[in-house]
C-alpha cells in the first residue's frame, strides 16, 4: 500500500509503503529509504513495532539521528572528511566534528528515493533506486544506487544493496535501524541479550576514527562472543567506553567478507522472547548502544526516547577504510559493480 506521508518544503512529496509477509510488517518511506516501522510477533503472538522512528516527515528532517535511514555514500566516519584515491585528494562534507559521518550533511539519507514495488513468487518488496551525482558531498564519480527490500515468505527482511560508477570513487552502504525488541519506546534495551562473531574489534581515538588497531575482545568488554545483556559490561570504564559513551564501535567478523550471507549476530529480549538474528557478507558491524539519544525525541508510540533505549547493528566496511591500507577496500572502479547483502530474520 502506498500513501501520501508528508511534503518537503521544497514540495517534494513522501510517500509511506506498507508491505506484510511471513507475519513481518514494514513501513518504508521514499525519503531516505527510512524503515520508519517493523512489527513483529512475541512469544504470545502479540505485535510491536521494534525500531524506533517518527510520525512526522518534519521530525525527520529536523531531528533525526539517522532512524531508521539508509545511509551512503560512506557509512561510518571519515577522518577530517578527506581520503587520497589514485593520487588526487578528495575533501568531503564534515558534520560530525572534523569528520565526516554517514556520508555528509545531505547523504542518502536525507535524499528522496525513486520506489517501485515488486511481487517475486513468494516474496515481496520495494526497489528503491537514486542517482548520487559526481561530487555530491565531495565524492567522486556518479554512483548509480539500487537497494531492494525484500520480505520473504519466512518474514525475513532481506537488503541487497548495488551500486555502480563512472569514476573510481570509495562506497559503503548499510542501513542505520534503531532497534528495541521490547517495542518502540518500552525503555531500555540493557537487558537486550546481544552475540557476535568477533574476537577482535577497531578502537578509536576519542573522536571515533581507528586507530588502525584490530584489537582483541578477549578479557574486555567488547567481547560478546558468548551472548550476555548489554548493560553487564557498559559501564565498565574501559577507555574505549568513555570515549564512545558506551559502544560505538565496530567489530571485525570473524568470516570476514563472504559471497554468501553468514550469521553474525544475535539480539534477544528476554521480557518478549523476540529474537533477531543478522546475517551478512560484510566483513564488519557497528554495535551503537543508543549513546546519544536524551530525552528530546518523541517517536511514534508517543513516548520520549532517552539513552540505551535502543541500538543499532550496522553491517559495513571499518570506518575510514579509505585512510587505512590495510582494512578491506572500499574503493569501487567504474568496471566494477558493488554488490551486498543483509538479511534481518525475526523469531519468537
Amino acid at each position: 500500500m502506498k500513501e501520501l506521508f508528508g511534503t518537503l518544503a521544497d514540495g517534494t512529496q513522501v510517500h509511506r509503503w506498507s508491505l506484510e509477509n511471513g507475519g513481518t510488517r514494514l513501513k518504508v518511506l521514499s525519503y531516505g529509504g527510512i524503515v520508519q516501522g517493523l512489527e513483529v510477533p512475541d512469544r504470545d503472538g502479540r505485535y510491536a513495532n521494534v525500531c524506533l522512528g517518527f510520525d512526522s516527515i518534519e521530525e525527520y528532517v529536523d531531528s533525526s539521528p539517522y532512524f531508521g535511514a539508509l545511509i551512503g555514500r560512506y557509512g561510518n566516519r571519515i577522518a577530517k572528511g578527506a581520503f587520497t584515491l589514485d593520487g588526487e585528494r578528495h575533501q568531503l562534507s564534515v558534520d560530525d566534528g572534523e569528520n565526516s559521518l554517514h556520508g555528509g550533511a545531505q547523504g542518502f539519507d536525507r535524499r528522496v528515493w525513486d520506489v517501485e514495488p515488486f511481487t517475486d513468487g513468494t516474496d515481496v518488496g520495494l526497489r528503491l533506486s537514486y542517482t548520487s551525482a559526481d561530487g555530491e558531498m565531495g565524492y567522486p564519480g556518479t554512483l548509480e544506487v539500487q537497494v531492494t527490500y525484500t520480505l520473504t515468505r519466512h518474514g525475513d527482511w532481506r537488503i541487497d544493496y548495488e551500486a555502480g560508477t563512472d569514476r573510481a570513487t570509495v562506497v559503503n552502504l548499510t542501513n542505520h535501524v534503531y532497534w528495541n525488541l521490547g517495542g518502540e519506546g518500552t525503555g531500555t534495551v540493557e537487558d537486550h541479550e546481544l552475540t557476535i562473531a568477533a574476537s577482535r574489534y577497531t578502537p578509536t581515538d576519542p573522536g571515533l576514527i581507528p586507530t588502525g588497531e584490530l584489537a582483541q575482545v578477549s578479557g574486555t568488554p567488547f567481547d560478546f562472543r558468548e551472548a550476555k545483556p548489554i548493560g553487564r559490561d557498559l559501564r565498565a570504564g574501559h577507555p574505549q567506553q568513555v570515549f564512545a559513551k558506551g559502544y560505538d564501535h565496530n567489530w571485525v567478523l570473524d568470516k570476514g567478507v563472504t559471497s554468501e550471507p553468514e550469521h553474525v549476530a544475535t539480539l534477544r529480549d528476554p521480557s518478549s522472547g523476540r529474537t533477531l538474528r543478522i546475517s551478512t557478507v560484510e566483513p564488519g558491524l557497528q554495535f551503537y548502544s543508543g549513546n546519544f539519544l536524551d530525552g528530546t525525541l518523541t517517536g511514534t508510540g508517543g513516548r520520549t526516547y532517552r539513552q540505551g533505549d535502543a541500538l543499532c547493528l550496522e553491517t559495513q566496511h571499518f570506518p575510514d577504510a579509505p585512510n587505512h591500507p590495510s582494512f578491506p577496500s572500499t574503493v569501487l572502479r567504474p568496471e566494477q559493480t558493488y554488490r551486498t547483502t543483509t538479511v534481518h530474520s525475526f523469531g519468537a
